[in-house]
């Protein structure tokens, strides 16, 4: 029998899919830019490392996030 997830389980695969876009798009906007201006390969250079950066700050903002979720569940046996 499948088990579904949890809503919080699935709030946080999304937001793990969204960072995976949050790296991409930069990149592929940069080098359509870089295409039309003729600029090749610089903005797709900035577009890497706004895409890393971007995505990097908002992993380690979701991994906080989290962890502070998690510190605040009740332990069991506590009461």
């Amino acid at each position: 029998m499948e088990q579904t997830p949890k809503p919080r389980e699935l709030g946080y695969l999304l937001a793990i899919s969204q960072i995976g876009f949050e790296m991409v798009v930069p990149i592929i906007l940069g080098i359509v830019v870089d295409q039309w201006l003729g600029t090749i390969p610089w903005l797709m250079l900035v577009g890497v490392v706004l895409g890393l950066f971007g995505g990097l700050a908002h992993l380690v903002l979701l991994l906080r996030k989290m962890d502070r979720t998690d510190s605040k569940k009740p332990t069991e046996g506590s009461t």
